[in-house]
């Protein structure tokens, strides 16, 4: 029994995760379909359709419209698909199904729950990435090595936004329709102003640092430097990088503050 108990203490953010596995595959199938769906749909609309009008004009920044968007249309996708599951997941844990509160029976932490779910978010976002990587190759998007540099960057968006919006569905303790706000105030908003579609400067300058404190900003440009070889220089990718370790710190540690303070009150 002790053994038992040492073995749960350590690994007890990989029980964590199988459950949530269990609870996708509830969905695997609408998975599949968006997931493969998403990128053709997105890259044949906007590459057809309005990178037609831009590349009239040399496209952006040197490059075709359709190499510009592709990297962002990835990352935007992950963080769409990072706070689903970081949204009535999370909050369904607590409230609806009280996961937690069983989890916490054993000899599983609260950090380990937190943790838990970021890396079965990972587990979904992985195959979103996989997908629009394969269709960025197959529509001769991006060299098949640039276009696997998206990965890494898609996974460190997925965690620091993944903890930003734990760290704040943890604290909800009724639904009022207030959760619904991440997808319709956050993600969309940031999505619009985060230069996905156009660079951030040809924003008016009050809009401009909407950019500039947005995951999706950070992780569009090192995507487009990590692809096609957007200027960055090495000051200002470690700017990127070190503002998305420092979001997914704090909230990790905001998160794992208030799944203990709910859990152990």
């Amino acid at each position: 029994m002790a053994a038992d108990h040492r073995v749960v203490a350590r690994w007890g953010w990989w029980a964590v995760v199988e459950h949530h596995i269990h609870r996708m595959r509830r969905y695997l199938v609408t998975l599949l379909v968006t997931g493969i769906g998403s990128p053709v749909v997105y890259l044949l609309g906007l590459g057809a359709g309005l990178g037609v009008l831009v590349d009239g004009g040399s496209g952006i920044e040197g490059v075709p419209y359709l190499t510009f968007i592709a990297p962002a249309l990835v990352m935007s996708t992950v963080m769409l698909t990072s706070s689903q599951e970081n949204t009535y997941g999370v909050f369904g844990g607590f409230k609806w199904f009280n996961t937690f509160t069983a989890m916490r029976l054993t000899p599983i932490s609260p950090a380990q729950m937190a943790v838990g779910v970021q890396v079965a978010a990972l587990l979904r976002v992985v195959p979103v990435i996989a997908f629009y990587l394969a269709a960025l190759v197959l529509f001769g998007i991006a060299d098949p090595l640039r276009a696997l540099a998206l990965l890494p960057v898609g996974l460190l968006l997925s965690v620091a936004f993944g903890f930003a919006v734990m760290a704040w569905v943890a604290t909800q303790k009724d639904d009022r329709g207030q959760l619904s706000f991440i997808e319709r105030f956050v993600v969309v908003p940031l999505t619009l102003f985060s230069g996905t579609y156009f660079p951030l400067d040809t924003l008016p300058g009050y809009l401009q640092p909407i950019g500039w404190i947005s995951p999706l900003w950070h992780a569009a440009e090192l995507g487009r430097w990590a692809m096609y070889g957007h200027v960055l220089s090495a000051a200002r990718v470690a700017t990127h990088v070190g503002f998305l370790l420092l979001v997914a710190a704090v909230g990790a540690w905001s998160s794992i503050r208030t799944f203990r303070r709910r859990l152990d009150e």
